[in-house]
């Protein structure tokens, strides 16, 4: 029976050993048995507490036990509801509850910040841990009860190790709605490029860097789904027009002009443990030539994480390039394209 299967089989390799019987108990009381009783009222509230376990086994566990598996948080949550007694009940239930509970993710509001440059023609971007990750502001899910900018200060905060709450403006937002989601981004200009960026959390961002918007403008319709110059933009596109838009109507004071000379400017990148060094990138690097961004290697992908770790740009460094600019005239949405990308991109995430 399915409900008293406990974890013991491992792999002939000695690479992939499924967790002990004993770590599931330890993260089922840590992360699930001793937490309020509000949180276990649904199952939305459990997976997000099944969801944090994962990533402390994925960072933790798997770090300090390379033998042992990564798994994807399916797979995770499969073996938590097999192993913990509290969820073991609801085991014949559990494909309707993890697809419950993507859909539900996908309707959690999302809020970040759009940061500029002192030119107002560069702005932030961060790339997302896994192979073929896209491009996006920083921003993240708002937790239970979380005001939108307290959100945005601790999502922000994590990504980029740059404190935005000194620097927002509670009015200065923009916000789209795509499907059923609520995006909101809070517009931080101003912010010098030799600033110092370094993601505070373990494997979820690979690279930061500054883009110049008039590279990230896509010259078709479709050019959203496919990708512009190499960038992977579902994330981005939907704010562009209304970025420019904020910048006529608040342009850089000084009449401050951006540096053309380089395309894009990476800040900080992940590396794989065969470099040496770690931290963060003592300044920005430019990349002058031309060409698209390349998307992580398979060390950086879901299933090798545990030989990776997080390292700034050293001499060595791959620089993000990014291709010509493009005219804004003749883009229009694609919401269609959009909307499926999103729900390939956070279905891939999973």
């Amino acid at each position: 029976m399915a409900g008293t299967h406990t974890n013991r089989t491992f792999s002939g390799s000695g690479k992939n050993l499924l967790p002990p019987q004993e770590l599931l108990d330890d993260l089922c009381s840590r992360f699930v048995l001793n937490v309020p009783k509000e949180d276990l009222e649904s199952f939305e509230r459990i997976l997000f507490l099944l969801e944090q376990a994962h990533w402390f086994y994925e960072d933790n566990s798997v770090e300090q036990n390379p033998s042992l598996k990564s798994l994807s948080f399916k797979e995770f949550t499969s073996l938590m509801f097999n192993s913990c007694v509290a969820l073991r009940p609801y085991i014949d239930h559990i494909d309707d509850i993890y697809k419950d509970f993507t859909s539900y993710k996908f309707r959690v509001p999302v809020t970040g910040a759009i940061i500029l440059d002192e030119s107002y023609g560069r702005c932030l971007l961060v790339k997302g841990w896994k192979a073929g990750s896209s491009w996006s502001f920083p921003r993240g899910k708002k937790s239970k009860d979380e005001e939108d900018h307290t959100c945005a200060f601790r999502e922000v905060l994590e990504e980029t190790g740059f404190d935005v709450s000194k620097l927002l403006k509670m009015d200065d937002f923009l916000e789209v709605v795509i499907g059923p989601q609520r995006v909101r981004l809070y517009i931080i200009p101003g912010v010098k490029e030799d600033t110092v960026f370094a993601p505070q959390t373990k494997k979820e961002i690979s690279e930061i860097s500054w883009h110049r918007l008039d590279d990230l403008q896509p010259a078709s319709e479709d050019a959203i789904s496919r990708a512009v110059n190499g960038l992977k933009l579902y994330m981005v596109a939907p704010f562009l027009a209304a970025i420019k838009t904020w910048i006529a109507a608040h342009p850089p004071p000084g009449g401050q002009k951006a540096d053309t000379s380089a395309k894009g400017i990476s800040v900080w990148k992940a590396k794989s443990s065969s470099s040496s060094g770690s931290g963060p990138a003592p300044g920005p690097i430019s990349c002058p030539s031309s060409g698209p961004i390349s998307a992580p290697g398979p060390s950086s992908g879901p299933g090798s994480t545990s030989d990776n770790q997080l390292q700034g740009v050293a001499s060595d460094h791959h620089c993000a390039d990014v291709g010509p600019g493009r005219s804004f005239r003749n883009f229009r949405f694609d919401v269609p394209s959009i909307l499926q990308s999103m729900e390939a991109a956070f279905a891939a995430a999973k």
